[in-house]
């Protein structure tokens, strides 16, 4: 069994054969799925394509670093509404980016406290985002009087920062970005035990190879998970049991 711990399946790419690609993740065994929010007109869509699975795909909610704006305290107020429902097993995407635009960093970090804040009080992960942001994202964690715990999604950081997030305890979000010939994360990655990590696609993003450029999807996940055996010397069942632990258990997903 394989767990997907970060796909946007329910965006507009995947309209016209979203069927089709449940079966073949089906096929894959990827039979769990989790779904991160992007910002407040996302959610509609995320939560009618949950429902249309249920026990199979389960929601997180919060505010994209890169949906902060001018009005992320009204988004936030609305994602807040949501999040005291219950009725999801995490808090995300958030986090910071700092790649394309710095523009509303002073709100991004604001944005990433509060709903981590939120985090730690609903006893909920959050799965980060934190592109070029990762030494900025860890020191506000490590400033918090009460930190969540959660997922560095797509991390493609070094070495001493794949140390401090696990130190910190978090998980290593792990997707195509492994499989990509000229990538430095397996280099990272093999000094950490694969507990400490946990398989995503971000899909439609991010493609595994020999897929890059081309749509992801969560069937090729196994595309990872055999990266990451051959990284580790490890069958791709030890892979997929030790991730889809670490996923389990941080997402509670026994109690859905």
């Amino acid at each position: 069994m394989f767990i997907d711990t970060h796909t946007h399946i329910y965006l507009p790419h995947f309209k016209q054969d979203a069927g089709s690609v449940m079966f073949r993740a089906d096929n894959a065994g990827v039979n769990k799925m989790i779904l991160p929010n992007i910002d407040v007109d996302s959610i509609p869509d995320m939560l009618h394509f949950a429902a249309s699975y249920p026990g199979r795909i389960h929601s997180m909610m919060g505010l994209h670093p890169g949906s902060v704006d001018e009005h992320y305290i009204r988004h936030l107020d609305r994602i807040h509404e949501y999040l005291e429902t219950g009725n999801f097993v995490g808090v995300g995407e958030i986090g910071m980016d700092l790649y394309w635009d710095k523009t509303f960093r002073r709100q991004q970090e604001d944005a990433f406290v509060k709903q981590c804040q939120w985090a730690a009080e609903l006893n909920l992960p959050v799965s980060i985002h934190s592109r070029d942001a990762t030494d900025q994202v860890l020191n506000l964690l490590q400033s918090m009087k009460n930190p969540p715990k959660g997922i560095f999604h797509c991390f493609s950081g070094n070495i001493l920062q794949a140390r401090e997030v696990i130190n910190t305890g978090f998980l290593i979000g792990v997707g195509g970005v492994v499989t990509f010939k000229n990538s430095k994360l397996p280099n990272v990655l093999r000094h950490f035990d694969p507990e400490n990590f946990v398989l995503e696609t971000d899909a439609p993003y991010l493609a595994p190879h020999p897929f890059r450029g081309k749509r992801n999807e969560p069937a090729l996940l196994t595309h990872v998970a055999k990266k990451l055996a051959e990284i580790h010397d490890m069958s791709v069942k030890e892979i997929g049991e030790k991730t889809s632990t670490a996923a389990q258990t941080c997402f509670n997903l026994q109690k859905w």
